[in-house]
């Protein structure tokens, strides 16, 4: 555990406190993909099987807990609470085209030919294209709200620091792990336009427009 991780930990926190404050408050799901959250809890769920298996800290228990129970809330106030604000016509990614390449991604490259490895190792694939609907809707609508916008940019700042402690732990323990580092990176670099975006104009009070 560093500072890199803990703050990394912390953003992606805020990250989903900022998604579930906005929907519960607006009473709303407008703007939110679904897809994306679905992909979310898909992630979360395979990664988090050594749940039943092995036991690390308190620390990290709660926090796989928090993520879990966080992940399918969204997903119940996205799809049966809040339904009707629920804005299908624009969240039309076609997710099975991220799943079935991490899957079979996962069951070529990994660490170890297992059932939990293959799956943990599809969840960090998953996970590096898994905010592609919520980008790809912010895309065709053209704009986001600042809240959104908000929630976006802690989640990839959240990666971004992760990618902080890999540095870190290669410099201080000699320890990497390739498969998550090449994963991070390429989740970090699909918000690299949209960092750009929420620098230059939502801190500076403007709403964020996105080509379509």
């Amino acid at each position: 555990m560093n500072i890199f991780r803990l703050t990394g930990d912390l953003a992606h926190l805020i990250a989903i406190i900022i998604l579930l404050h906005k929907i519960w408050k607006s009473r709303s799901c407008a703007g939110i993909s679904g897809k994306s959250q679905v992909l979310f809890a898909l992630v979360y769920t395979t990664r988090y099987l050594d749940l039943v298996t092995s036991y690390v800290s308190i620390y990290n228990t709660f926090m796989k807990f928090v993520f879990l129970a966080t992940s399918y809330a969204t997903i119940y106030l996205i799809y049966v609470k809040f339904k009707a604000t629920y804005d299908h016509n624009h969240d039309t990614f076609r997710i099975e085209f991220l799943i079935l390449p991490s899957l079979a991604l996962a069951l070529l490259i990994n660490h170890y030919f297992n059932f939990l490895e293959v799956l943990w190792t599809f969840s960090i694939y998953l996970e590096s294209v898994a905010i592609l609907p919520q980008l790809f809707m912010v895309s065709k609508t053209g704009e986001a709200e600042s809240i959104t916008s908000h929630y976006l940019f802690a989640l990839g700042s959240y990666r971004a620091l992760y990618i902080l402690n890999w540095i870190y732990r290669y410099a201080t323990e000699g320890h990497y792990d390739l498969i998550a580092i090449v994963a991070g990176v390429v989740q970090t670099v699909l918000y690299c336009d949209f960092f750009y975006l929420y620098i230059t104009k939502v801190l500076k009070g403007k709403k964020l427009q996105l080509p379509a």
